[in-house]
C-alpha cells in the first residue's frame, strides 16, 4: 500500500455541494473520490493531446459572449449543425 499524504484545497461552494451530494448518494469516501478523480484527470492531461481538453469553465470575451448570447437567442442551429444532422437523411 502506498503511503498516504494529505492535501489541501480551496474550491467554490459549488463544488463542495456536487461532492457532498455524490458522497451522499454513493456512500464513496470523499478521499477516494478526490484520489480516484485527481489520477484520473492527471492521466488524461498527460495522455490526450492539449487541443483535444475541453475545461469545465470556460472564459470568453464580452464580445463574443455577446455573439454567443445572440446566436442562442435567435434560436436558429448553425448551417454546419443542420448539415451534420442532416447527413443521415
Amino acid at each position: 500500500m502506498e503511503k498516504e499524504t494529505q492535501i489541501s484545497a480551496i474550491v467554490s461552494q459549488s463544488t463542495r455541494d456536487l461532492l457532498e451530494r455524490h458522497v451522499r448518494a454513493t456512500g464513496v469516501k470523499k478521499g477516494h473520490l478526490v484520489e480516484q478523480a485527481l489520477r484520473h484527470h492527471l492521466q488524461a492531461l498527460n495522455e490526450l493531446p492539449a487541443d483535444i481538453i475541453i475545461h469545465p469553465k470556460l472564459v470568453v470575451t464580452r464580445p463574443s459572449g455577446t455573439a454567443i448570447l445572440k446566436q442562442i437567442k435567435s434560436g436558429k442551429p448553425a448551417k454546419a449543425l443542420r448539415d451534420l444532422l442532416a447527413d443521415g437523411d
